[in-house]
């Protein structure tokens, strides 16, 4: 059981985690070209909590590089406890984020008054879109390490 692929410390995981990074980061950046975006309260909670996935997922993803390269496992229960919350949390607030501005990006086109020109709003559907990429990501690499840790 200490090599399941996506498990902590594995080059799945790595790949896993940079995945996560680089998905949160699109999502950050395609929501943050429209300066508008300060006017929904999705977008903003949106922009926040990728801001809170992208550090996280960036320093697991060393973690795991430094295991990987250096060849010795940093799972420890606690430490894989930690792992595992952190990375539920941040399933649950990307998810809710993601379907927030799924939500309002469905509903703005249709109201009467242009409240979302259409360059701003494919762009927001493009975070919406990499934000759930990121939220899958952080979910499947959450059930590996609650796996792992179930299996000690």
């Amino acid at each position: 059981m200490d090599e399941m692929p996506g498990s902590f410390g594995t080059s799945a995981s790595l790949s896993l985690r940079l995945g996560q990074a680089l998905f949160s980061a699109a999502s950050l950046l395609f929501m943050s070209v429209g300066v508008e975006f300060y006017s929904y309260t999705a977008f903003c909670y949106l922009v926040t909590i990728m801001g809170l996935v992208i550090p996280w997922s960036f320093t697991l993803a060393m973690v795991d590089g430094y295991s990987i390269f250096v060849g010795c496992g940093l799972r420890q229960p606690g430490i894989m406890v930690i792992i595992v919350v952190g990375d539920w949390v941040l399933s649950l607030l990307s998810l809710a984020a993601a379907c927030a501005t799924a939500s309002v990006i469905n509903v703005l086109p249709h109201i009467n008054g242009s409240y979302c020109p259409s360059k701003f709003c494919s762009r927001y559907q493009l975070s919406a879109a990499m934000a759930f990429l990121s939220w899958f990501l952080t979910t499947t690499s959450s059930l590996f390490n609650m796996w792992l840790l179930a299996s000690w």
